[in-house]
């Protein structure tokens, strides 16, 4: 992979290890409502998943309607882990902060800007994205796996997408990042990861995967 004027990052699962916790602590509420699912179950259900997505998703994955105390049970979940924060992924917090400060680069997420912010914030990341934060509930009509949130971050970067690198760990998410035309990286290093992820995300025609930051560096010659 040549040398890109941007990087336009997912956000769960590539730079904080919400994917693996946030599914640890649905896959406990769902076992608790009557429906018993494992994280690892959960994971290969709800990973990239947002909104009316990730809802009908659940409504899948129990064969029914959502039970009426889900969502209030979900909100406070949320809260929680707002309040308290999560893990980087590994080496993504050095992996950002040594970015050359003129590469553009911005996050583009399944997630809402009222989650991200907070975390980036516990990660000791405020502001390394400056204004370049945007959310497929927010600034598209079409979230992912659609490459509308990829082509928006990318005009409001200032790049043409086709020189422009995608981070993405999900199934979802690399659909749309390839489907936009940009250069895309499959991260497979956070705790979510499980076996076989690299052949799926490559069946989908990603080709550069890499299990570090330190190989994702590798990959855009940062070095």
């Amino acid at each position: 992979m040549s040398s890109v004027d941007a990087i336009i990052f997912d956000f769960d699962g590539v730079l904080v290890e919400s994917e693996y916790y946030g599914n640890q602590l649905l896959a406990e509420l769902l076992t608790e409502l009557g429906h018993p699912t494992s994280t690892e179950e959960a994971i290969g259900a709800f990973v990239g998943f947002s909104g009316p997505q990730f809802l009908a998703a659940v409504e899948r994955r129990i064969g029914g309607p959502i039970p009426a105390e889900f969502q209030e049970r979900r909100k406070a979940q949320t809260e929680r882990v707002l309040r308290e924060g999560l893990r980087e992924v590994i080496g993504a917090v050095e992996f950002v902060r040594s970015l050359p400060p003129e590469l553009p680069k911005a996050i583009a997420s399944s997630s809402t800007l009222r989650w991200i912010r907070p975390h980036l914030d516990h990660l000791g990341l405020t502001g390394a994205f400056g204004d370049h934060l945007y959310s497929g509930r927010e600034h598209v009509e079409r979230g992912k796996p659609a490459p509308d949130l990829y082509l928006y971050a990318a005009d409001r970067l200032g790049v043409d997408i086709a020189r422009s690198a995608i981070i993405e760990d999900s199934e979802v998410g690399a659909i749309g990042a390839l489907a936009s035309g940009a250069r895309v990286i499959g991260l497979a290093a956070g705790k979510h990861i499980l076996d076989g992820h690299a052949d799926r995300l490559r069946a989908l025609g990603v080709e550069h995967i890499a299990d570090s930051f330190g190989e994702v560096r590798r990959l855009l010659q940062l070095d």
